[in-house]
């Protein structure tokens, strides 16, 4: 552990010296040790992707019912089955190629310039180029390329939040570290992907490209299996259920017919016909557009999917473990109370890094408010510059905090700065001498302990700084008084001002989104950095948590988790906030739950999160994060608003609702002409339809309306019922039900019709007409039953998915039209029918809605007993 080490036994070990390396020592070590850059895992090519989705359980069926309808010369059929089979790969195939970049952004952050020391001169290298041992020259704005011991530092500053998910910046120092420390609090490492946000530092390499902390992250993003979706689980085995079920009605259908003397020929021919009727050959593509219809919504909530079966899957979480900085908070520290030497405590307004808010002060604090927001503005290294609707800032959080304090206050003073002592992690404050009036005064501001031995040192402000940081708060305390000189040594005897507290605020949507997250039995869990103090403060005004047994810290997972998984799995279940931990920490925890079987989706934004974020079962990144997190993740939330989650979740819920309804649609119907062609052969009737009309049944019904029902929009209680178990199958037993339920009425009802018009020996074409007539309006109207399973068809409004009113208008003008047109009649080998027939077959069919509503209104009442 190279924080451990003195800096001199560094030197050694890794074979440098204080002037650098040479250019001979820089090209072994280059050769020996590889370039400076990260892993990454080989990209499948386009062609390679559209066999992988060619090859999926139902496109194999897809082709193989192509191929029969080509036997059989149906080539219409066969040719709006590869156009559906061409259009589901090609969208497949471009979705996955969008997804695979995983990991490849992390070298990316790599691909930068850095000064290095090399035979005692300075040079500017390309980032690759780092090897171990190269003496770092860093200032305020560089990225740190390669993890590295600090050799010398003034006023160091680092943003460590893309790897530890901490929201303040961190003081680094040179001195040797005796203990083993997280790597958020060594003090004396810079790690790559990092930066250096104020002062100077010289560094000695210790680890380049996969053994830097960050390619250990790269590592672990490529190494961790990618989980499929539930809905990928759903439709392999529904896939499978349908082969069978394909084959079994082919068997069957085959032994009738033969049975019944028919010539092989024909049973062949009919069984193919019979067999591509029950196939629903529309679902990939419906699939595909339900999905891709509730991607696009998303997106206009500022959502963007990667994966269009994430969209189903988001819907079926069950924990969401979410990043604290900047996802549930805004990621700007923010002054809220200024406490005065009295007690008195003062409410700031407004959050964030903007002039929005005000000091809530009274006559008798004014002038007293006013010293430490001018003076604290005064003894300040960061900037602000407006700009349109908007800052540009640069510097330490805390120090354009009080920038920020000070554009809120409506009394601005300034005076002449004649010196400033700059913050340093040694001596943890920052001073100003000025001039005020003619005379020379020092202000001092830092942490209370330190401030304390510049001017009073009393228990009570002792006091005042637990309290405010048990609430969360991060406490700045101030002092001022007149000097003798801009000497250091004559900064003493100064009065207290009082001290301001600053949190990192919650983001004001967040709360009722977690409530709405609650109310849908979806369980909202803490992932951060920062303090468990700071945690719990935030959480509890989130309503994640409420107690400290439910927050939990790095060393306490590392502990139990060295205890096995039985026992991590205990430890995690019952906790809400995770505070201090590594990315390996947060890698632990989901896996962990996906262990208890929770469905967890991961929202973050740094490089720390990605492990996580592609181990989780859906993976979020926010839109203002690293390139690493979007990359690995599954959506992006663009606004990074935690609501946008929220509705995310709702839009998939609809998705896997109509898809739920399409199946119900294209099953039952395929059942319905599965079973009155088998019992109008059983009973030794003759064959009631054609292939050549099955075919056409397939196209003019289940070929439109399973795209309508793709549209469908949201029921009301969507976002208050638990999330589905993703381990239910898709064909579940309500489903199943349905079904049979309604299949079997459909082809009961055909049947009878088939008996009766046989029994009055109606002639064959006009029988079959009729039937086929029958059988469009008795679908037509079942479409209207899918479009909820259990509310009642009068209660759903029609006009609300206009696509539905137009598929059914428009085939049953495509039957009437066939039927009409002599040239059209006779390839589907029926006659034309009169209009009182038509309306009679329309009446006929309306008995699907009484069996429906019937059904409906019986499960409701069973429900409310439940």
């Amino acid at each position: 552990m190279d924080y451990k080490k003195d800096i001199n036994e560094l030197f050694k070990e890794l074979d440098s010296r204080k002037n650098g390396l040479s250019r001979e020592e820089v090209k072994a070590r280059t050769e020996k040790d590889g370039l400076n850059t990260l892993p990454k895992k080989k990209r499948p090519g386009i062609f390679k992707l559209y066999i992988k989705e060619l090859l999926s359980p139902m496109e194999i069926i897809l082709i193989v019912t192509i191929i029969l309808s080509f036997i059989t010369k149906e080539i219409t059929d066969a040719c709006v089955i590869t156009f559906i089979l061409l259009v589901d790969t090609i969208m497949g195939t471009y979705q996955e190629n969008k997804a695979l970049k995983s990991a490849e952004s992390l070298q990316g952050m790599l691909k930068s310039k850095s000064k290095v020391l090399r035979d005692g001169k300075e040079f500017i290298v390309n980032s690759e180029y780092i090897v171990k041992g190269d003496i770092l020259l860093l200032e305020s704005g560089n990225r740190i390329n390669a993890d590295a011991r600090i050799i010398e530092c003034k006023n160091l500053q680092v943003d460590e939040s893309v790897l530890t998910g901490e929201s303040t910046t961190v003081s680094k120092d040179n001195e040797v570290i005796g203990e083993d420390r997280i790597l958020a609090e060594r003090s004396n490492m810079l790690y790559a992907g990092s930066c250096i946000v104020s002062g100077r530092a010289s560094a000695i390499v210790t680890s380049t490209g996969i053994d830097t902390e960050l390619g250990n992250i790269a590592k672990q993003v490529i190494d961790t299996e990618e989980e499929k979706s539930p809905l990928t689980i759903r439709m392999e085995r529904f896939t499978k259920q349908i082969g069978i079920f394909i084959v079994f009605v082919a068997l069957i259908s085959s032994g009738v017919l033969i049975s019944k003397g028919y010539e092989l020929s024909a049973v062949f021919l009919s069984v193919i016909a019979l067999a591509i009727s029950a196939m629903p050959e529309g679902l990939p593509l419906a699939l595909t557009m339900a999905l891709s219809i509730a991607s696009n919504r998303m997106s206009k909530k500022h959502v963007i999917v990667k994966n269009l079966s994430s969209v189903e899957a988001l819907g079926s979480c069950t924990v969401i473990a979410s990043d604290k900085t900047g996802t549930l908070t805004v990621n700007e520290q923010t002054a809220r109370k200024i406490v005065l030497k009295d007690g008195s405590e003062i409410e700031v307004l407004g959050s964030g890094y903007n002039d929005k808010g005000e000091i809530l002060e009274t006559d008798d604090t004014k002038e007293r408010v006013s010293r430490i927001v001018n003076l604290c503005a005064l003894n300040n290294e960061a900037y602000i510059k407006e700009k349109k609707n908007s800052f540009e800032t640069y510097g330490d959080s805390i120090d354009l905090a009080f920038l920020f304090l000070q554009a809120k206050y409506h009394d601005k003073k300034t005076y002449k700065k004649e010196v400033m002592i700059s913050y340093e992690s040694e001596k943890q404050y920052s001073a100003v001498f000025y001039k005020d009036e003619g005379k020379l005064r020092c202000t001092v501001k830092g942490s209370l302990e330190k401030i304390m031995e510049f001017s009073e040192n009393k228990d009570e402000y002792k006091k005042q700084n637990e309290s405010l940081s048990e609430q969360g708060f991060r406490v700045i305390a101030v002092c001022d008084g007149e000097v003798q000189s801009t000497n250091e040594k004559d900064i003493k005897n100064l009065e207290f001002l009082g001290m301001v507290a600053f949190i990192d605020p919650e983001r004001k949507e967040v709360k009722d989104s977690i409530l709405e997250c609650k109310n849908a039995g979806i369980k909202v869990i803490m992932i951060t950095g920062d303090h468990p103090i700071t945690a719990l403060s935030i959480g509890k005004d989130l309503e994640i948590a409420s107690y400290k047994n439910e927050v939990t810290t790095g060393k306490e997972l590392e502990k139990f988790y060295k205890k096995g998984e039985e026992a991590f799995d205990e430890f995690i279940k019952d906790k809400k906030i995770f505070s201090r931990v590594t990315p390996t920490d947060k890698l632990r925890i989901v896996e962990s739950l996906k262990r208890q079987g929770e469905f967890v989706a991961v929202t973050g934004d740094g490089v720390n999160d990605a492990p996580a974020i592609k181990s989780a079962n859906i993976g979020v990144a926010m839109g203002r994060g690293t390139d690493v997190a979007q990359d690995t993740a599954d959506m992006i939330i663009m606004d990074d608003n935690f609501t946008s989650i929220v509705e995310g979740i709702k839009e998939g819920r609809i998705a896997y609702a109509n898809i739920r309804k399409i199946i119900l649609f294209l099953i039952s119907c395929g059942l319905a002409e599965v079973l009155f062609y088998l019992l109008a052969v059983g009973f030794g009737y003759p064959l009631p339809l054609l292939a050549i009309q099955l075919l056409w049944l397939n196209i003019v019904t289940d070929g439109l309306q399973d795209m309508a029902l793709s549209f469908e929009g949201s029921s009301k209680d969507i976002m208050n019922v638990p999330p589905r178990d993703t381990k239910e199958s898709i064909f579940s037993k309500d489903l199943i039900i349905e079904v049979l339920l309604f299949g079997t009425t459909m082809a009961i009802n055909i049947f009878l019709l088939w008996k009766i018009l046989n029994d009055r020996n109606t002639n064959l074409l006009l029988s079959r007409s009729i039937i086929m007539f029958v059988m469009v309006f008795l679908q037509n109207i079942h479409v209207l039953n899918c479009r909820s399973e259990k509310c009642s068809i009068f209660k759903t409004p029609i006009l609300s998915n206009p696509f539905i009113l137009i598929t059914i208008i428009g085939s049953i003008l495509l039957q009437i039209l066939v039927v009409k047109v002599p040239m059209l009649a006779n390839i589907l080998k029926i006659t034309d029918l009169s209009i009182e027939i038509i309306l009679g077959c329309l009446l006929l069919s309306t008995s699907i809605i009484l069996v429906s509503e019937t059904y409906k209104v019986l499960y409701r009442h069973f429900s409310k007993k439940d």
